[in-house]
């Protein structure tokens, strides 16, 4: 083992907020090459009990400060084989505590590019240069100390040019001050802005991926303040060549703070550094500083994708199998049919058929006669019905039968996320698998499959296929999936697995293996037939007595000749774990009777563990799993979670009401809110203000994917088919006295912020700013701008409970509810409305959204208009002309009445156009020759609005 470079620990525990001795005991042991999930499960007593994400995170924070100390003597070697390394030089480095700060003292002793400063040192001026920065009063006189290095080759050939070159010669020694970098640096990360611009094609309309971007055609941000999902869209477009992107900060402070440090205001050749100061500022120091702003920016937005993706994962991964059934599984699709397969309690397929549900009524019904014929052939327990394309469809199909044909045989159905089914349909497990299916059939089996065991199935994809993320494939692919891969680790290991039925793809992730063992594994139990004891295991090739440490706890033996075998007690411990059955006057056969185990738990709870562990001579916290597992031997710990969710029936639209209360799956977790699966075609949305009444900081706190929740419907947008959710229970007191602060940056984050899209679309672009001075429009659940005013809410829905694409507009009535203009007052706070209004004791129902006519009748038109001596001022007009040249004659129409002046109002519902002329913004009138008039000729068709819009 190559020897580990030595650090100081005492910083990192500091930083981690954890104890020293925990933080060495973790190290070393991480050293001596044990793994996360052993050291977790197996060596509490010697870690402190310190859990997985504690020592997940010393782990990283070692690899950081060790690759920093590595860096350290790397740069050390360098200047010392420059012959430039100093004692004080030593002591900067040895005290830098950052990469930045290494980098930055290390810059002078980089070795050089051919950059201007560079030519000039080969010029040979840099003694003038030094002069001039030392006051050398040799250099007095500049012009004429200057006219000493022009030379005869012409390369020098004027005081002038000498002159530049001694400019940036001093420029970029400016340039390589550390104190200089780290004060711009500073002055950047208060009061820099991302901003972004459209890369200019003259002549040319917006191209399809340009109109993905609109929006950020004139973008700009604080880098404090961006929210992961911009600035990874941003980066695509710029990556795609369609955005401009800089980093701006105040320069003329910048220059000052650089002058301030570098040029005594005495110094005789104040006003020639102060100009080579600026040029070192605006052309070496600051495109460096925003190279690094824009490093640091992506990494921390990627970091925050590669978080909210990993916890998605775990939840996904962590939802409790449903064994023991037979499971109809449906993968629906359009073109190519819906793929039907019913599987056994093991996985296995036993029937499949191709079901054409979309289209013709009577393909559609001879499907579902087929689906009834499976499940009564088969006895199917559940049905399985992907969540892709045309999913809803099926799922309304197979509802309607499990309220029909199939009602007396309580067959239920459950939708299934299969993201990554197409992956694994054609990847070498599942040929491995099931040799004998084309992929369609496979990609089917992996969804029913899903459903009896999440975990056992989804390891045979690729984590980063699985769309549970955040713009992941803006991620780096090494570390995304480095971090996914720990995610699964962690599960495979904290469930735990059957050493007679785990699959390669499950068994590489246990504590200890890899891939070559997995197949040994295989290949033994091919051979040998099933594992009857743990200590069988070392007769599997390359499976050693230190692997056999590491991963023979996680694995289990159920039936085997040890029943301590099928527990999680590790086989080192089997003698302490006899000796505390002998006390509780138990066997291990005991173990295996459901009854006698409940007895045995009654009898642990009665146990002195600490004297007992000081008689036995073994840690307190070994002492207590061994006792937890007596008790309850063999506990999948997913038994603990909520099942999953099972419907009898679909749910419209149309039977939706405010206030309703639903039950619904969480789909996915996003900044902003979560996606809820309540049975419509898109998931409903609970925003991250409706989540609790109390602040919530981020949204994973409080659900999780998987999780089943009870939602009450806030607003329904049947325009858009929309519906937002809240998961505060109306009528529920309120538990705060005072008024919620704002939510500050995370409500800006919210959908009102152009919450991210679903990950592959195309839907990147932020949402327009509000002008300034407009009308707060308030959807339910918006979040709160720094300023106190509401920003509006985007969509609510999303296909597989993704954020939906953004929409477009911006303006009129909010999506999700809210004020119209004119109306008065603000929204309830619950609604996201003034931190100083009146707070109801319940969240306030949104509206009912839902297209209407407008109800007002169009001024007749004159007998002098049909005959065309007066112009028509509105569309209205030319309809009613329209249908009275089409009709039979009728009375002579009766003359317009003269409107009334519109009066001022703050914000007027709806304004007239009137027919003598238009209203300016001032409230003036506007003579009847400055409204066009339309040609006079009618339209081929008829106008489908009723109302009378402005002339145009």
């Amino acid at each position: 083992m190559a020897a580990m470079t030595l650090i100081d620990l005492g910083p990192i525990a500091q930083k981690l907020g954890l104890p020293v001795g925990g933080v060495d005991a973790v190290v070393r042991l991480l050293d001596e090459g044990n793994t996360v999930p052993f050291l977790t499960r197996y060596r509490r007593d010697q870690t402190g009990g310190l859990d997985e994400v504690e020592i997940r995170r010393i782990a990283e924070a070692v690899a950081k400060a060790r690759q920093i100390a590595d860096r350290k003597q790397t740069i050390l070697r360098t200047i010392k084989g420059q012959g430039k390394l100093t004692e004080t030089l030593e002591q900067r480095i040895e005290a830098a505590t950052s990469t930045k700060q290494l980098e930055d003292i290390y810059l002078p002793f980089k070795p050089r590019k051919l950059s201007l400063a560079e030519i000039a040192r080969q010029r040979r001026l840099e003694p003038l240069a030094r002069e001039i920065l030392s006051a050398d009063p040799a250099a007095a006189d500049l012009d004429k100390r200057a006219a000493d290095f022009i030379d005869t080759d012409g390369q020098v050939a004027t005081v002038a040019d000498a002159l530049l070159g001694v400019g940036h010669i001093i420029a970029d020694v400016f340039a390589e001050r550390a104190d200089v970098r780290q004060a711009l640096r500073a002055i950047l990360s208060k009061q820099a802005h991302l901003t972004s611009q459209r890369v200019e094609t003259e002549g040319k309309a917006l191209s399809k991926d340009e109109k993905h971007y609109r929006d950020y055609f004139k973008y700009s941000e604080h880098i404090q303040r961006i929210p992961p999902h911009r600035a990874l869209a941003i980066n695509r477009g710029e990556r795609a060549r369609l955005l401009k992107v800089r980093i701006e900060g105040p320069i003329d402070e910048m220059q000052a703070a650089a002058e301030a440090l570098l040029i005594d205001p005495a110094h005789p050749h104040a006003e020639f550094l102060r100009g080579c100061a600026r040029d070192s500022v605006t052309r070496l120091v600051l495109p460096s500083l925003e190279r690094e702003v824009r490093r640091e920016i992506t990494e921390y937005c990627e970091g925050h994708a590669v978080a909210v993706f990993a916890r998605n994962l775990r939840n996904l991964l962590l939802q409790p199998p449903v064994s023991g059934k037979r499971v109809l599984a449906l993968d629906p699709g359009f073109k190519s049919g819906c793929k039907a397969v019913v599987v056994d309690e093991c996985g296995m397929p036993l029937e499949h058929a191709v079901l054409p549900i979309i289209g013709q009524k009577e393909k559609r019904e001879a499907s579902g006669a087929r689906i009834v014929e499976l499940v009564q052939k088969h006895s199917v327990n559940v049905i399985a019905v992907g969540n892709g394309t045309a999913g809803r469809e099926t799922e309304t199909l197979v509802a309607e039968l499990v309220t029909g044909p199939l009602q007396e045989t309580d067959v239920a159905y459950c939708v299934v996320n299969e993201a990554g089914a197409s992956v694994y349909s054609t990847s070498a497990y599942a040929r491995e698998e099931l040799p004998n299916h084309e992929a369609a059939v496979r990609g089917a089996v992996s969804i029913g499959r899903r459903l009896q065991d999440p975990l056992s199935e989804l390891v045979k994809i690729e984590p980063a296929n699985i769309g549970v993320g955040l713009y992941q494939h803006d991620v780096k692919a090494r570390h995304l999936n480095a971090s996914l891969d720990a995610v699964v680790e962690s599960c495979v290991n904290y469930v735990g697995v059957d050493a007679n039925t785990a699959s390669p793809a499950l068994l590489r992730y246990v504590s200890g293996l890899n891939q070559t063992m997995a197949k040994g594994f295989q290949e033994w139990r091919a051979k040998n037939g099933a594992f009857t004891s743990r200590a069988q295991f070392l007769e599997v090739p390359g499976f050693g007595e230190a692997a056999h440490v590491q991963a023979a706890g996680f694995l289990k033996i159920t039936g085997g000749s040890n029943p301590f075998d099928s527990t999680w007690i590790h086989p080192e411990s089997y003698e302490v774990a006899a000796k505390v059955l002998e006390r509780l006057g138990g066997t291990s056969e005991d173990l295996t009777n459901r009854q006698r185990a409940g007895a045995l738990a009654e009898k642990a709870a009665a146990l002195d563990l600490p004297s007992l562990a000081e008689e036995f001579g073994v840690g307190r916290l070994l002492l207590s799993d061994i006792v937890d597992q007596l008790a309850r031997p063999g506990r999948d710990p997913r038994e603990d979670l909520p099942q999953p969710f099972f419907k009898k029936g679909v749910l419209k639209l149309e039977d939706l009401q405010l206030g309703m209360e639903l039950h619904g799956a969480v789909l996915n977790v996003v900044d902003f809110g979560a996606f809820v699966d309540i049975g419509l075609h898109d998931s409903g949305m609970v925003h991250i203000s409706q989540l609790s009444r109390k602040f919530v900081g981020d949204p994973h706190d409080i659900v999780s994917v998987g999780q089943i929740v009870k939602v009450w419907v806030l607003e329904i947008d049947k325009n858009r088919r929309r519906v937002a959710l809240t998961m505060i229970q109306p009528g529920s007191p309120d538990p705060r006295d005072g008024g919620r602060g704002p939510r500050g940056r995370r409500g800006q984050q919210g959908q009102a912020e152009g919450g991210a899209p679903a990950e592959g679309s195309t839907a990147s672009r932020p949402p327009r700013r509000r002008p300034e001075g407009a009308q707060g429009q308030q959807p339910s659940g918006g979040g709160q701008s720094a300023g106190g005013r509401s920003e509006q809410g985007r969509g609510r829905g999303g296909d597989q409970g993704r954020p939906p694409r953004a929409s477009s507009s911006t303006g009129g009535a909010p999506a999700g509810g809210g004020r119209s203009q004119g109306e008065g007052g603000r929204p309830p706070r619950s609604l996201g409305g003034r931190r100083d209004q009146q707070r109801s004791s319940q969240p306030a129902m949104g509206r009912v959204y839902e297209s209407k006519k407008t109800g007002r009748d169009a001024a007749p038109i004159t007998k002098a208009q049909i005959e065309g001596k007066e112009p028509l001022r509105t569309f209205g007009a030319l309809k009613q002309l329209f249908t009275t040249l089409n009709d039979p004659p009728v009375a002579e129409p009766v003359p317009a009445a003269k409107p009334e002046k519109a009066k001022r109002k703050p914000a007027p519902e709806a304004p007239e156009t009137p027919v003598s002329g238009a209203t300016d913004l001032s409230g003036g009138e506007v003579p009847p020759a400055q409204v066009p008039t339309p040609a006079p000729e009618a339209p081929s068709e008829p106008a489908a609005d009723q109302s009378d819009p402005p002339a145009v």
